[in-house]
């Protein structure tokens, strides 16, 4: 079965604000806590009040091996005061390659392989470097588009991949 991943662009983005809750992972519990966050930042009124795209993740360092640190949350319109466990933050403006995976959440990492793999055959840079807990990303981004309660079949869900280039 091939990834069914769009052709990667690159896109210029201004910064933009985003809130969050941070979590520290590992591979074999990162889907839960993704599910379990998600519901957690779309539970709160002000949030969702000031909403204004899809629910995303950002991954700050990564280690495959041990864990990775990630906020879950969603891009907000305006500032929003954190509550001491969703916080709020900026993405950082910037040149970004992005492409879409359309197809269920246990082939994004799949996909990223593939994303990763086009951006290196086509000599792009990723905004990452290698810190003492794995890799340290300047903005690596994974926005999902479709509400699974929505839309049951898996295989239409959509992601877009979106990692801020090096300058």
């Amino acid at each position: 079965m091939t990834v069914n991943l769009s052709t990667p662009t690159v896109v210029e983005r201004e910064a933009r604000r985003y809130i969050g809750i941070h979590a520290v992972v590992t591979m074999e519990t990162i889907d839960s806590v993704i599910q379990e966050l998600v519901r957690e930042v779309l539970d709160r009124p002000q949030i969702v009040a000031a909403g204004s795209g899809a629910p995303l993740v950002r991954y700050d360092v990564i280690d495959m091996e041990r864990e990775l640190a990630i906020q879950v949350g969603v891009p907000v319109a305006a500032e929003l005061p954190g509550d001491g466990r969703a916080v709020g933050g900026v993405l950082p403006a910037g040149r970004y390659l992005t492409a879409t995976h359309t197809g269920p959440y246990d082939r994004l990492e799949e996909a990223t392989g593939a994303f990763r793999d086009w951006a290196s055959q086509h000599g792009h840079v990723f905004d990452m470097h290698l810190g003492d807990r794995g890799e340290v990303w300047g903005c690596r981004l994974e926005h999902y588009v479709t509400d699974p309660v929505a839309q049951p079949d898996s295989s239409r869900w959509e992601t877009v991949l979106e990692f801020r280039l090096h300058d």
